[in-house]
């Protein structure tokens, strides 16, 4: 079982000292030759400040960001799901995980980055920018990632559940097998509301409820039996499953 996330605008700064960016030392190895273009060209680009911050769509506050690109292959490393943080990883909140909760984090939680596409939770990187939408100078990351990642995604042969954001499922569509989670509200009509902040919390929230149980779940109908279980109001559905809160 994977579960896919997408990454976080914002990133904790620091990381193992003395240690940095192993290209080839992260999963998904079949991502590597896609990996050493994006970066090589986030390095170019952070040779400008003017272009970086249009490409970037950086504020004048922000320019620290194209110094975190700048150094991106020497500085400090640490897992993915320790760098990102943001509504999402503030609800996932895996640093009060117990040790057996944070190593199947760490196996079978997978953040899906503009820069390094897909990463297992324990994967040591650095602190970057780059966002879906970013104009590297020469790629269209949706182009350059876009069949590599579903290649990657369709190989594990497992059951994946998707809570990535749309724009980041541009960037590599699941395989038709992948259960895709929507976060939704009810009226009192019964009628769903999709939800936009909440919704970030709802996925980090799953998340967690997941990798707690530790159950690496092989079909949909295992992963509802247990959500019912948990009394998490999970209703299939026909684009996937809704995720009622």
């Amino acid at each position: 079982m994977l579960v896919l996330l997408p990454p976080s605008e914002t990133k904790r700064d620091g990381g193992v000292r003395g240690a940095s960016l192993d290209l080839a030392g992260l999963s998904f190895t079949s991502l590597s030759v896609q990996r050493r273009q994006v970066v090589a060209d986030v390095r170019r680009l952070s040779r400008s400040v003017s272009g970086s911050m249009a490409a970037l769509a950086l504020g004048p506050t922000q320019r620290f960001e194209i110094d975190r690109n700048r150094t991106v292959s020497t500085s400090p490393v640490m897992p993915a799901l320790d760098r990102y943080t943001g509504v999402l990883y503030d609800a996932l909140d895996v640093e009060s995980l117990d040790g057996v909760a944070r190593e199947f984090a760490g196996e079978h939680l997978v953040v899906h980055s503009a820069l390094f596409g897909l990463v297992r939770g324990s994967d040591p990187i650095p602190a970057y920018r780059l966002s879906h939408d970013s104009r590297l100078p020469e790629l269209s990351l949706r182009r350059h990632w876009r069949e590599a990642v579903t290649a990657a995604l369709v190989a594990t042969d497992c059951l994946v559940i998707d809570l990535r954001s749309n724009s980041y499922i541009a960037l590599g569509p699941a395989p038709s097998s992948a259960v895709a989670v929507r976060v939704v509200s009810e009226d009192a009509r019964g009628r769903r509301i999709a939800l936009s902040h909440f919704n970030k919390a709802g996925k980090g929230r799953f998340a967690r409820a997941l990798v707690e149980a530790g159950i690496a779940h092989a079909g949909v109908d295992s992963l509802l039996e247990w959500a019912a279980g948990r009394d998490i109001r999970l209703d299939r559905t026909e684009a996937g499953v809704d995720l009622v809160i």
